[in-house]
């Protein structure tokens, strides 16, 4: 049996009992995790510090968001947590996005909305959705009660390197008009058609049926908590804080944003006592 005919027949069986209810919606709670590596010049920073860092960043890359959704938007939420932990000795931490920030999409219309605090500003997202070009696999597996399937897609990244050694300021000229370099990256995802909507948390959506799990890259996101038409019917809203911007022209501000802090904040060389600053965004 192929797999299209695989997920056909249980898009028919879901579909009479989800779908054509008319107040539909549900909401899934997703744990996301995102490795990193990242080598830490031990002149500036003791065995004990680094440790006690690295443990700290670890845990700040383990967050929880809440997607609510019905046949047609969604709202993508962090859950509430505690303030980010700061390090002694001038290390100040700060990684992916504000608890404040919410990501909406209109899977109908196409579209969404993405309100985030970055670097002390808000900033309103509005654009279209782009759509994936996924490859439907004939792999399955289950997770939780729901069988799911697996999806790839391949896209293009920027190489990056990250080097924390380097004590020296940005002032290459020619560095702002080096081409990046490129790299494939393929993203799996673990959809289910028994929850038959187009929809997935943050930007990943398109398939039959709701995504359930995400690797990309460093990043995994895994649902562990599914909850179909819910007691309490949950609103779903776009947001409307923020100066309002394209997704092209808010990137453009936060990689003029990111070189001005890099050349503000490098340390110049023979300094000491520095204090050190790190961002990773996600």
């Amino acid at each position: 049996m192929t797999t299209l005919i695989k997920i056909t027949i249980i898009i028919l069986g879901m579909f009479t009992v989800t779908a054509n209810a008319q107040d539909f919606q549900g909401v899934a709670t997703y744990k996301t995790h995102r490795d990193f590596d990242i080598k830490i010049d031990s002149t500036k920073m003791n065995n004990a510090m680094q440790k006690q860092m690295m443990e700290m960043m670890k845990k700040q890359f383990r967050k929880t968001y809440i997607l609510t959704f019905d046949q047609s938007s969604s709202l993508y939420k962090q859950e509430a947590e505690l303030d980010k932990p700061q390090v002694g000795g001038g290390i100040q931490m700060s990684f992916g996005s504000s608890g404040s920030d919410v990501f909406y999409k209109n899977i109908k219309r196409k579209t969404y909305a993405d309100q985030k605090e970055t670097m002390g500003k808000n900033f309103l997202i509005k654009d279209s959705i782009s759509p994936i070009e996924w490859k439907l696999e004939s792999d399955t597996k289950h997770i939780g009660e729901y069988m799911c399937f697996k999806a790839t897609y391949t896209k293009q990244v920027p190489k990056v390197n990250f080097d924390l050694k380097s004590n020296s300021k940005i002032n290459d000229e020619n560095e702002e008009d080096k081409e990046l370099e490129m790299e494939e990256r393929i993203i799996t995802a673990w959809y289910t058609p028994q929850i038959p909507v187009s929809n997935g948390p943050a930007k990943y959506q398109g398939l039959p049926g709701l995504i359930l799990e995400i690797h990309d890259g460093e990043l995994t996101i895994i649902c562990n908590k599914i909850i179909i038409n819910p007691e309490d019917k949950v609103e779903i809203e776009a947001p409307t804080e923020g100066k309002e911007v394209s997704q092209s022209e808010y990137d453009d501000i936060m990689k003029k944003k990111t070189k001005e802090m890099l050349e503000r904040y490098a340390p110049s060389r023979g300094s000491k006592n520095e204090t050190i600053h790190i961002s990773i965004g996600g």
